[in-house]
């Protein structure tokens, strides 16, 4: 005998909230990519229709959304005027730049602090994985760019991955995606270049793993201003 039990509507409830911020999760984290990759030019106005279209979720959902991400500095909100995506700056660059290389040192420090053999393995092994493509010809890395984007992400975080202060790495993940929207901008405007960021990445991962925290986190410092002084040269 097939017994079904009915769902009672407290439960029912829940469920549906569950779902609803599963849904309102994944397109902050959507509109942010987009935002980043440029999918959304700076200052482009965000229209409901637009965005019901190409998410497929209602106008409540995008707008909780779009103020999440004027809160984290990714759009703007004009009275009259609507959502827009933030504009871009050298003044804004140098100062996220400024506080993205604070943030990072400080993780840094505290997971190599912290840090233990799972937490090295790890950091390895997420080396080795964006050490793959970072090895290739300019053509194949090219062709590969969005998987060494993602690993590029989860080797950065790797790193920090050990540092036990959630709001600090609120923080510094907050920064990373705003230098992150700059370095795609910068590469959309840039002519082909050989420039590998391979060895810089080794010799950060080596110096963390040996525990060397003053070396470990000069070396990340330089690794981002050099990527900011680059990106200067793009913007007006």
């Amino acid at each position: 005998m097939n017994i079904q039990l009915k769902k009672s509507p407290r439960n029912a409830q829940a469920s549906d909230d569950d779902a609803s911020l599963s849904s309102g999760q994944d397109l902050l984290a959507r509109l942010r990519a987009d935002i980043v990759k440029h999918t959304f030019a700076p200052e482009t106005k965000l229209k409901f229709s637009d965005l019901t279209e190409r998410y497929g979720l209602g106008i409540g959902t995008l707008r909780e959304a779009l103020s999440q991400l004027v809160s984290e500095g990714f759009v703007t909100l004009e009275a009259g005027k609507g959502f827009r995506v933030a504009p871009v700056s050298r003044r804004d660059l140098a100062e996220v730049t400024e506080h993205y290389v604070s943030f990072e040192k400080r993780a840094l420090s505290q997971a190599i602090a912290t840090g233990d053999d799972e937490w090295e393995t790890a950091l390895v092994a997420s080396f080795h994985s964006l050490s793959i493509i970072e090895d290739l010809s300019w053509a194949e890395r090219m062709r590969r760019h969005g998987e060494w984007v993602e690993r590029h992400r989860r080797f950065h975080e790797a790193l920090v991955a050990a540092c036990d202060d959630r709001w600090l790495l609120r923080l510094r993940s907050l920064m990373f995606y705003q230098l992150e929207r700059y370095r795609f901008l910068s590469k959309m405007n840039r002519e082909k270049s050989p420039t590998r960021k391979g060895p810089e990445h080794r010799a950060i991962m080596e110096a963390a793993v040996a525990r060397d925290v003053q070396k470990a986190t000069a070396l990340l410092e330089r690794h981002i201003r050099d990527t900011s002084e680059s990106i200067l040269g793009t913007l007006a």
